[in-house]
């Protein structure tokens, strides 16, 4: 069975490789004192097994929304935004536990990564394309398509071939701007590609994106073709902000 893992990983190695060195040196030091995981990209695995704070891996919006105004969660108490936020503070506060920290961590490397999955920004009533069969060059929901399908035509399964070339093709300029955001800003840029036509997740009528009538997308040859370049950029993106967020809480 394949699993929604390597994304996470690719995410998170992207981010260990492009960090300070005092940056690595300090995520070394916690992941050391943990008992499950050796490294920090096998870590971000960890709010998924099993599912951990479940109402935060995701946002939802209302059909007519125009993407996010502020950092609030727009419809629950909880949201994805809400944990990178309130994990980052944790991480960065040296007067927190040891253990509260290495937990804020794998949650907050997790948080990074399912902000930029463009369904993890979306609708409460198809739960995020996960009521929306696939067919094609793809099987399942599209909510895992997402997650795993188009993560492995996009770059492949090995990890550290996947970040070597994602990184090569990463430019100064590509960072600096990418870092010139906050994460309601990454919310918005996920929101914008779920509610795009090429993703098939749902269908413009006036200012709503309403559920395809057919509750179904065909996940074919051009489709996958069509969405590489997103996929790609949305894992480099993640990578390329997580360290930042990582630098900027380890370096206080």
């Amino acid at each position: 069975m394949r699993t929604r893992d390597e994304g996470h990983k690719i995410v998170c190695e992207i981010a260990f490789r492009l960090a300070q060195p005092d940056t690595r040196a300090a995520v070394r030091k916690l992941i050391r004192s943990d008992t499950e995981f050796d490294t920090f990209s096998e870590s971000c695995v960890f709010p998924d097994h099993p599912r951990k704070r479940a109402s935060e891996h995701f946002i939802n919006l209302a059909r007519n929304s125009q993407g996010l105004a502020s950092d609030e969660c727009p419809q629950a108490e909880k949201c994805v935004l809400g944990a990178i936020l309130n994990d980052s503070k944790i991480l960065a506060s040296k007067s927190e536990k040891k253990a509260d920290r290495l937990r804020a961590l794998k949650f907050l490397g997790h948080w990074v990564g399912d902000i930029h999955q463009p369904l993890h920004v979306s609708f409460e009533d198809d739960r995020g394309g996960n009521n929306i069969a696939v067919s094609g060059q793809c099987s399942g929901k599209l909510h895992s398509t997402w997650d795993t399908c188009l993560v492995e035509n996009a770059v492949g399964t090995d990890v550290a071939d996947a970040v070597d070339e994602l990184i090569d093709a990463i430019t100064p300029e590509m960072m600096a701007k990418w870092n010139a955001s906050d994460p309601r800003e990454w919310a918005n840029e996920s929101f914008a590609i779920a509610e795009a036509v090429k993703t098939g997740y749902c269908v413009m009528h006036e200012a709503s994106c309403d559920l395809p009538n057919s509750a179904h997308a065909t996940v074919d040859a051009t489709y996958l073709e069509t969405n590489k370049p997103v996929v790609r950029e949305q894992l480099q993106k993640a990578g390329v902000r997580l360290a930042r967020v990582l630098d900027t809480a380890f370096g206080n």
